[in-house]
């Protein structure tokens, strides 16, 4: 497949605002979802690393999402010429606290696309970058980028990359079971309406997949809890996550991590039941 992507560069730089209010309500419905034995922070109180996702989200109306449920037009991105996408990572830099009863303020740019060839064919990888704003000033950036790809053709099924084992000599692990509950909570909180984290029909007979994709977010939010009960008290200043193949519900995933040498930070995976790495993550901490 040949793409031009000078046209889809032309439109970098490309900004949109937003303003939210942090309420407690999707604070409640993060912990329901990933059964978290925790108080919800009142007023005033900072909500935990990864939480910013439940609020900003983007209101694509119905006319403009694609047949794979997710927005094919408006928002920041322009219409790119590929039909399947999928989480592909993302770097956030902690500047300070978001707090329940916050106005938030949100830029979201256009930031960066690229072409690829991968195993399963050509790729666009496109790149927004997303600044929260607090009353005390920035709080927040990140990266996040999305992978695009090439129609599976019909009775084809996605390929999985194999990829390098996960380590096994690590000191924090837990195991995730994802359920189509569970990642249809997710959604909900999110506002997520792509239908390969709820559709097992669409799944399995249009995109190939084996079952319903988790989320790289819902994933991600795994390795946030991970960090924070391994080494509570201390304060996350940056995490990058790197997606390196898909995760199902048909089968539980391992989230895995250790501390840094130095003490000054951690490594972090999902992995996938074969053992092998589903997504590698590394942070700073205070």
């Amino acid at each position: 497949m040949t793409i031009d992507i000078e046209p889809l560069r032309k439109e970098l730089g490309r900004t949109i605002e937003d303003e939210d209010v942090v309420t407690q309500a999707p604070l409640k419905a993060m912990l329901a979802t990933f059964d978290r034995d925790e108080k919800v922070p009142g007023p005033g109180e900072p909500i935990a690393p990864g939480w910013h996702l439940c609020f900003l989200h983007s209101y694509a109306r119905r006319t403009s999402l694609g047949k794979d449920g997710a927005a094919a037009e408006g928002g920041v991105l322009p219409r790119i010429p590929m039909p399947r996408r999928m989480y592909a990572g993302s770097t956030f830099t902690f500047e300070g606290d978001i707090r329940v009863g916050d106005k938030l303020r949100r830029e979201l740019e256009f930031t960066d696309i690229q072409l690829r060839k991968g195993s399963t064919g050509t790729l666009l990888v496109a790149t927004q970058t997303r600044r929260i704003f607090t009353p005390r000033g920035l709080a927040l950036t990140e990266d996040a980028s999305t992978v695009f790809r090439e129609e599976v053709q019909a009775g084809a099924k996605s390929g999985v990359p194999v990829r390098d084992p996960a380590p096994t000599d690590v000191p924090w692990r837990r195991t995730i079971t994802p359920d189509p509950v569970m990642l249809f909570r997710y959604s909900a909180i999110t506002f997520n309406p792509h239908r390969i984290h709820y559709d097992r029909t669409y799944c399995i007979e249009t995109e190939g997949y084996p079952g319903l994709v988790v989320h790289g977010p819902f994933a991600q939010q795994c390795l946030f809890d991970l960090l924070r009960d391994s080494m509570p008290g201390r304060q996350i200043k940056t995490f990058a996550v790197r997606a390196r193949a898909p995760l199902f519900d048909t089968a539980p995933f391992d989230v895995i991590g250790r501390p840094t040498a130095d003490g000054k930070g951690a490594e972090l995976w999902t992995v996938t039941p074969k053992g092998t790495i589903a997504a590698q993550a590394t942070a700073t901490l205070e």
